[in-house]
């Protein structure tokens, strides 16, 4: 009884020390703990799994189609849905807002109230933090002789009075271009700390000169990792005039008017994006995040080909169509997508041209609109060829094409269908491409960000 007694307190005694270990020993840098990420507003989960990536049937065209893989990737969030007019105009304001405060900066010097002051003394080189509590006085504009109005004028026509400059909207941003780094030329030499002699880096620089933007492809001495950073300048307001110039003998000029702007198509997917507009707001959507506090999280990008393929057959390893079905139809008869049926009959699947997101039922994860409304640029490069060349955990085929690169390594793979297009490019497994300048007006986007831990 005596000894039954004991063992508890043996137990608790054993727990103590182990809570502390002894001194000298490898106890990690950092306390740990259960790590569990917050789920990201708006997105899903989408498990690790493997899948056969490729086609299912037949070109349209009846030519050979890349070889079927079976292929693995790892855990990610995808967004739910398609990428919004009105969540797009929220980058689009947010650059808009911050060229304004800059102009009312410069106009009333580093003091100025739309400035955040720092006790510290500033390097000439160092950016003034905005205030972005700071009302922003558009209604002074009308305003004559006021110093506001003055700053803001370049923003608008006439004189300040006038329309919104959209071709002022312009984005700054930098990335670290991996691409460059992992060449073996440039492999990091652990014994000397040093990089090997004559490594170099192929990146773009932007600037902007006359009121235009200007880039070109540079050289430069490889000697430490930020000498791989590329910068970007890019005009975020979406080409409207996709709704004219990609069909010549259509009326579409209301929604060349006011697909964008109005706020009865707030809930349809954003288009007129090109490929390089959209990498640009995975940027500035990851340092959003950032900047109100968030947690250290994984960027916002663009989707591989094959995690967009993954999370469009919702865990149907054979899936022809994101619904599990081999046809476009329902059990009633009823159409699953938002696409083009039967020549010049867009409206029997109640769309004509582009839908509010959601209106069809989603795949078994959760993903709504995976096929056709609009189609969707992914992050891969776009080869014909491209399954026998990808590894097969996390396939990526990717290039960083550059300004002075040939056309033809600027093509990046779309998925997915559109409106406009028949049934057999809504299959998961049928891959077309665009060009990564190029803006259309069935071309969407969504975002992913990679799970942390497996």
């Amino acid at each position: 009884m005596k000894l039954l007694k004991l063992l508890p307190i043996l137990v608790v005694v054993c727990c103590m020390v182990g809570c502390n270990p002894p001194a000298g020993e490898l106890v990690g840098a950092t306390k740990s703990s259960h790590f569990q990420e917050a789920h990201p507003y708006g997105m899903v989960f989408m498990r690790k799994g493997s899948f056969l990536m490729g086609s299912n049937s037949q070109s349209a065209i009846f030519s050979q189609d890349d070889n079927n893989v079976m292929v693995t990737v790892h855990a990610f969030w995808m967004d739910e849905s398609e990428i919004t007019n009105n969540e797009y105009r929220q980058f689009v304001n947010w650059v808009r807002d911050s060229i304004a405060y800059t102009l009312l900066i410069e106009e009333e010097g580093e003091e100025s109230e739309y400035a955040l002051q720092s006790e510290y003394e500033q390097e000439e080189e160092t950016p003034v933090r905005i205030n972005w509590k700071k009302k922003i006085p558009w209604e002074n504009r009308f305003v004559p002789e006021d110093p506001a109005a003055e700053a803001l004028a370049p923003m608008f026509y006439d004189n300040g009075r006038g329309a919104l400059r959209t071709t002022m909207l312009r984005y700054n941003y930098s990335w670290l271009n991996i691409d460059e780094i992992k060449k073996n030329a440039n492999r990091f030499d652990v014994t000397t700390g040093t990089y090997p002699e004559g490594s170099m880096v192929r990146v773009d620089t932007f600037w902007v000169e006359n009121g235009a933007i200007q880039s070109k492809t540079i050289e430069r001495p490889l000697r430490e990792p930020k000498d791989a950073m590329t910068n970007g300048i890019i005009c975020v307001y979406p080409d409207t005039m996709v709704w004219a110039r990609d069909f010549q003998n259509s009326y579409n000029e209301p929604l060349l008017h006011g697909y964008f702007s109005m706020p009865g198509y707030a809930e349809y997917p954003v288009v007129g994006v090109t490929w390089e507009q959209a990498n640009a707001f995975c940027y500035w959507r990851t340092n959003l995040l950032k900047n109100v506090g968030g947690l250290s999280t994984n960027a916002y990008r663009l989707p591989t080909e094959a995690e967009w393929e993954y999370a469009a057959r919702g865990g149907r390893k054979m899936a022809m169509y994101p619904w599990g079905d081999k046809y476009a139809r329902d059990s009633e008869g009823c159409f699953m997508a938002n696409f083009k049926p039967y020549r010049g009959s867009y409206y029997d699947d109640l769309g004509v041209s582009t839908m509010a997101i959601k209106q069809f039922s989603p795949n078994d994860f959760g993903l709504y609109d995976m096929a056709g409304n609009v189609a969707e640029w992914t992050a891969s490069a776009y080869s014909s060829v491209a399954n026998t060349k990808v590894h097969d955990m996390n396939p990526e085929y990717t290039y960083n094409a550059r300004k002075d690169d040939p056309d033809i390594l600027k093509r990046k793979v779309v998925k997915g269908g559109s409106w406009k297009d028949v049934s057999y490019y809504l299959q998961c497994g049928v891959r077309t491409y665009e060009y990564q300048y190029e803006s259309r007006s069935y071309i969407g986007f969504r975002c992913v960000r990679s799970y942390i831990g497996n």
